[in-house]
């Protein structure tokens, strides 16, 4: 099922102290996703650079992937505020390339009381390295299957450490199949297609993605019904890819264009919960 919940306004005024550059709505003051049993969400959130995914299940138990980019982490704040974030169990990092912020990490970790930290060798030698405290780290291979969330597994089905490579994943909650890519190496694109992935509701695709790095077959075996772009504007976006993805008929967002993007899933349905921006001033 595709229902399209835009969320304009909440009644009350937001009381998220930001900086001026941040993202957030000033209408919306706490997003509550209501999760039952056998429900679960996942929020692409629409920071100003770089991704992060906050994934909730139903036993209050919070899940961020990625930490977004550059920058102060007041706007990554802010949204997990307005989901009502208070804690982390799971922090994964999925990004070899990306610049990681050691005292980003070490921040997230003290405040929101963060249980383990889950990435990829390249990622766990520079946190084991850099960082002075005792932060639980998790090294995921490829072929790694964990359940992260009541009735959620996630299964590491690329690792890679060369250029544009990182730890690609497969969430799957009851029949639904999000896959959040990281690699666009021509190396991970041809062992992700013999692993004839198929059947995909959620696709994310890679934030750093350059022009024909993903193929038209690649985009039809997955055949996904939802594409999610972080940062790109669509103009900006590869437009080969673009049609591709429209051939397919597969919903198409941008978090610069539509915001923050919730799925909500129930065993056998979902619906799409978009948070719009703050208008530039």
């Amino acid at each position: 099922m595709r229902i399209l919940l835009m969320i304009l306004a909440l009644l009350i005024p937001s009381s998220v102290a930001v900086r001026a550059e941040t993202t957030l709505p000033t209408e919306v003051e706490k997003i509550d996703v209501k999760l039952a049993e056998h429900q679960a969400a996942v929020t692409f959130l629409g920071l100003t650079t770089g991704e992060a995914t906050l994934v909730q299940g139903p036993n209050g138990e919070n899940i961020l992937i990625n930490i977004g980019g550059q920058g102060e982490l007041t706007e990554l704040e802010g949204w997990l505020s307005l989901y009502n974030v208070k804690e982390l169990s799971t922090l994964i990092l999925t990004n070899n390339d990306e610049k990681i912020s050691i005292e980003k990490v070490g921040k997230l970790w003290k405040k929101y009381n963060i249980k383990e930290i889950v990435t990829t060798p390249e990622v766990s030698a520079l946190l084991t390295r850099e960082q002075s405290n005792q932060i639980p780290i998790t090294v995921w291979n490829e072929g790694t299957k964990k359940e992260i969330l009541p009735e959620m597994f996630a299964y590491v089905q690329f690792l890679g450490n060369q250029k544009n490579e990182g730890m690609d994943l497969m969430l799957r909650f009851f029949k639904h199949n999000l896959f959040l890519m990281t690699s666009f190496s021509q190396r991970a694109e041809q062992e992700l297609l013999a692993k004839n992935l198929v059947d995909i509701h959620v696709f994310k695709i890679p934030y750093t993605l350059t022009k024909d790095s993903l193929s038209d077959q690649l985009i039809q075996t997955l055949n996904p019904q939802i594409s999610i772009l972080f940062g790109a504007e669509e103009d900006q976006l590869d437009q080969d890819l673009l049609r591709d993805l429209q051939g397919i008929w597969s919903e198409v967002y941008f978090t610069k264009k539509h915001g923050t993007v919730t799925i909500k899933f129930t065993e056998s349905n979902y619906e799409i919960i978009t948070i719009p921006l703050k208008e530039a001033e």
